[in-house]
Protein backbone atom coordinates (compact mmCIF):
# COMPACT_ATOMS: atom_id res chain seq x y z
CA UNK A 1 0.00 0.00 0.00
CA UNK A 2 1.23 3.37 -0.75
CA UNK A 3 2.18 6.18 1.83
CA UNK A 4 1.81 10.13 1.57
CA UNK A 5 3.89 12.10 3.17
CA UNK A 6 2.53 15.66 3.93
CA UNK A 7 4.43 18.57 4.84
CA UNK A 8 2.48 21.93 6.34
CA UNK A 9 4.31 24.79 4.52
CA UNK A 10 1.94 27.57 5.14
CA UNK A 11 0.21 28.44 8.80
CA UNK A 12 -3.32 27.53 9.52
CA UNK A 13 -3.32 30.96 11.41
CA UNK A 14 -5.99 33.12 10.21
CA UNK A 15 -8.11 30.40 8.20
CA UNK A 16 -11.15 28.40 8.56
CA UNK A 17 -11.83 26.70 11.43
CA UNK A 18 -12.47 23.43 9.47
CA UNK A 19 -9.47 23.50 8.31
CA UNK A 20 -7.14 24.10 11.43
CA UNK A 21 -9.43 20.74 13.07
CA UNK A 22 -7.94 19.07 9.58
CA UNK A 23 -4.84 19.95 9.80
CA UNK A 24 -5.07 18.69 13.99
CA UNK A 25 -6.57 15.15 12.51
CA UNK A 26 -3.22 14.71 10.26
CA UNK A 27 -1.20 15.46 13.07
CA UNK A 28 0.20 18.96 11.71
CA UNK A 29 -0.32 21.04 14.69
CA UNK A 30 3.11 21.82 15.27
CA UNK A 31 5.81 24.08 13.52
CA UNK A 32 6.34 24.84 9.61
CA UNK A 33 7.96 22.09 7.94
CA UNK A 34 6.80 19.61 10.13
CA UNK A 35 6.00 16.06 8.77
CA UNK A 36 3.97 13.07 8.80
CA UNK A 37 3.26 9.86 7.10
CA UNK A 38 -0.07 8.21 6.39
CA UNK A 39 -1.43 5.95 4.39
CA UNK A 40 -3.05 6.60 1.07
CA UNK A 41 -6.74 6.33 1.20
CA UNK A 42 -9.69 8.21 0.59
CA UNK A 43 -10.16 9.76 3.99
CA UNK A 44 -7.15 11.12 3.72
CA UNK A 45 -7.15 12.83 0.07
CA UNK A 46 -10.52 14.40 1.12
CA UNK A 47 -8.75 15.89 4.42
CA UNK A 48 -5.72 16.62 2.00
CA UNK A 49 -7.67 18.95 -0.48
CA UNK A 50 -9.52 20.21 2.36
CA UNK A 51 -5.76 22.08 3.08
CA UNK A 52 -4.04 21.65 -0.24
CA UNK A 53 -3.19 25.43 0.04
CA UNK A 54 -1.37 24.85 3.33
CA UNK A 55 0.42 21.02 2.75
CA UNK A 56 2.77 19.64 0.33
CA UNK A 57 2.42 15.99 -0.55
CA UNK A 58 4.78 13.41 -1.66
CA UNK A 59 4.28 9.63 -2.57
CA UNK A 60 6.54 7.06 -0.33
CA UNK A 61 7.15 3.79 -1.20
Amino acid sequence: MAKLQVTLVKSAIGHKPNQILTLKALGLTRKINSTVVKDDNDAIRGMINTVAHLVEVKEVK
